[in-house]
């Protein structure tokens, strides 16, 4: 089964991938994977949403760096940054809570 895993289901059109995770197997890097992607969608409320949110939220940063002044945002910026901040982190939370070797992985999304 390859690392990086693409669903057929209409409503998961995204891939996830966790990186720099040397130190874990492949199946307990997959294990994290589907932790992860669960609690992404769990928290953003629909696989459908995942990659255009992240993506979103990837212009927001470009735009405004990593740590925008919310004041300096529109009420719909604002809700993508904290619509993805609060995603973010449960996932995380969720992928390498028990894990803690994984702990400082990345990970990637992509269509």
């Amino acid at each position: 089964m390859p690392d990086q895993v693409r669903h057929d289901n209409q409503a998961m059109q995204y891939t996830l991938k966790i990186l720099d995770s040397d130190d874990a197997s492949p199946e307990h890097r997959r294990e994290a994977e589907a932790r992860f992607r669960k609690a992404l969608e769990e928290s953003l409320g629909d696989a459908a949403l995942v990659l255009p949110i992240y993506r979103a939220w990837q212009r927001l940063i470009a735009t405004y760096g990593e740590s925008p002044d919310p004041e300096l945002l529109s009420e719909a910026e604002r809700e993508i940054l904290s619509s993805w901040q609060a995603a973010e982190t449960a996932a995380v939370t969720e992928a390498f809570g028990p894990h803690r070797y994984m702990g400082d992985a990345m990970y990637e999304i992509g269509p």
